[in-house]
């Protein structure tokens, strides 16, 4: 793990989940000199400022489509974990032209800030999402991470290098299903979009955890994977409301039966670790002798959440959101 003791970080969406939970584990676990919030939403940032209080953190005010801006907050800063983004597929759908502005044009400006102030390190968060999308919150992504993973070559001679972490829903996260169906079990009716549905899950501090691991070893340009397990969505269903009914009501726009965190062409150049994976960059800078250790991966492996290896089962699901607070 990286050492970030004395160091000044910027998180972008910063009072979001995933950023609310990286400070709550920096603040307690390390001795960073400064973290600053970068976010667009002031009540928001003066509610975090009062529940941490602690004068390690500092507050920007700013978007990630603002140059200047992003430019003048990165000014001093060693590391970058960007989490900023678009992220409700029904939003990005019906407000495309916005999705692109914030999720590429925002780390286009992120990338040329990090290089022309000298950050070290710079890790993007990615989604399964961006894996053969099928809407645009998706494809934005998908973009976002080929950005950062070429970003390296942009950044030449220079020290900053550009990694991604890559990974499903997270447990209780905005937009996840676990909070609707916390609402609608009140009502005695769950709405499920397609009974054959499965997807991965992590926990926000298993999310945070990647982002360490990520730090520490990273040479630029790799793509972060955890291995995380799978549920069926149904069974997710009956361990949260177990009397209630369940309405079929067909699947949204912009909605995969299954999602992938790693395809068959990108297994080709992905190394295996203990507990994660990590895509190797096909771009002319990176050397495969001299960078990941793991195990290569067979030819024509897939990981998606219909094909894992690794199951919830439905006692697991309900520790899994004791654990998590959700019942």
């Amino acid at each position: 793990m990286m050492d970030i003791d004395g160091k000044v970080i910027l998180l972008t969406g910063g009072t979001g989940s995933f950023g609310q939970k990286f400070v709550d584990v920096v603040l307690k676990k390390h001795k960073p000199k400064a973290i600053r919030i970068y976010s667009r939403g002031e009540h928001k940032q003066v509610e975090m400022e009062r529940s941490f209080n602690d004068g390690r953190l500092r507050f920007f005010i700013g978007d990630v489509r603002d140059r200047k801006r992003i430019y003048r907050a990165m000014n001093g800063v060693d590391i970058v974990i960007h989490a900023a983004a678009l992220k409700q597929v029904p939003t990005c759908e019906y407000n495309p032209i916005e999705a692109i502005k914030t999720n590429v044009h925002g780390a286009e400006n992120i990338i040329d800030a990090a290089i022309d102030n000298g950050v070290g390190r710079v890790i993007a968060l990615s989604t399964d999402k961006a894996v053969q999308p099928v809407n645009l919150y998706g494809a934005t992504k998908l973009v976002a991470e080929k950005l950062f993973i070429q970003a390296n070559s942009y950044a030449g001679g220079k020290k900053t290098r550009f990694s991604c972490v890559r990974y499903g829903n997270v447990i209780g996260s905005q937009g996840s299903v676990i909070p609707l169906f916390t609402k609608q079990r009140e009502s005695g009716e769950l709405t499920i979009t397609d009974s054959r549905m499965t997807r991965f899950w992590i926990t926000l501090e298993e999310g945070v955890n990647l982002v360490f691991k990520g730090l520490g070893s990273m040479k630029g340009g790799e793509i972060f994977i955890p291995r995380i397990p799978s549920t069926k969505i149904t069974d997710l269903a009956e361990v949260m409301a177990p009397k209630a009914k369940t309405k079929i009501i067909g699947i949204r726009a912009g909605e995969k039966l299954h999602e992938t965190l790693i395809t068959a062409d990108e297994a080709r150049h992905t190394k295996k670790l203990d507990d994660s994976f990590v895509i190797e960059p096909e771009q002319p800078f990176w050397n495969r002798n001299e960078h990941v250790d793991g195990k290569p991966l067979p030819e024509g492996f897939t990981y998606s959440s219909d094909n894992n290896d690794w199951w919830l089962d439905k006692n697991e699901i309900k520790k899994m959101l004791v654990k998590e607070g959700w019942l």
